[in-house]
């Protein structure tokens, strides 16, 4: 399977925008004075992972830059980042479709924050995952999350709980549960994601 850049896309199915997500895990890496080694003992990952995240070489896992994140005092949704810009009458209330705050992760992966920025008490985001597209590890965090399979085939993990979802079908757990998912489908599975308070 092809992966698809790892880079943030001005709208779906448009041209990829620059390059996002190294510079600014690298960036607020060196704001915050951390070394690479003090990042990766932080995040439980290597440096060597971490550097090619950096320079754009590889893609992050959802649970891998939940950790960074984490690490670095801030939650994955500071990493969104588009070149589209948001109408002034528009800023903190409404998200235009072509204005969309992007970040791709490993196996073709893609969030979208529906939600403006900052947040109050939620985030929204739209989840594409492509067919055979998984979270290999299970992760967990503060909050409560939900979500509706807007289409395809979705696979759910929940502690020891197992859910197979189709179109149409919606769930919710408490965020603190490990949790992991993915496509067993043929097909792309896009699911609509509500988290509070705002975490991710």
């Amino acid at each position: 399977m092809s992966q698809r850049p790892l880079v943030p896309q001005l709208a779906e199915g448009g041209t990829a925008a620059p390059q996002f997500l190294g510079s600014r895990i690298r960036g607020l890496r060196k704001r915050r004075g951390m070394t690479l080694a003090e990042l990766a003992r932080l995040s439980e990952l290597t440096a060597g992972y971490i550097s090619q995240l950096e320079r754009n070489l590889s893609y992050p896992s959802i649970p891998a830059l939940f950790n960074i994140a984490r690490s670095l005092g801030v939650t994955i949704q500071w990493f969104f980042a588009s070149e589209a810009s948001t109408a002034p009458e528009d800023q903190g209330f409404v998200v235009r479709r072509q204005s969309r705050l992007s970040v791709h992760y490993e196996d073709g992966v893609v969030d979208q924050l529906l939600t403006p920025q900052p947040n109050r008490q939620l985030e929204m985001l739209h989840s594409r995952f492509p067919p055979g597209a998984y979270s290999q590890e299970s992760y967990s965090h503060e909050g409560e999350e939900a979500g509706y399979v807007l289409s395809g085939r979705f696979e759910l993990w929940v502690g020891e709980r197992h859910f197979l979802l189709e179109e149409g079908d919606s769930f919710s757990f408490p965020s603190q549960e490990p949790h992991r998912y993915g496509n067993p489908g043929e097909v792309d599975t896009v699911v609509i994601w509500v988290i509070t308070p705002p975490t991710f």
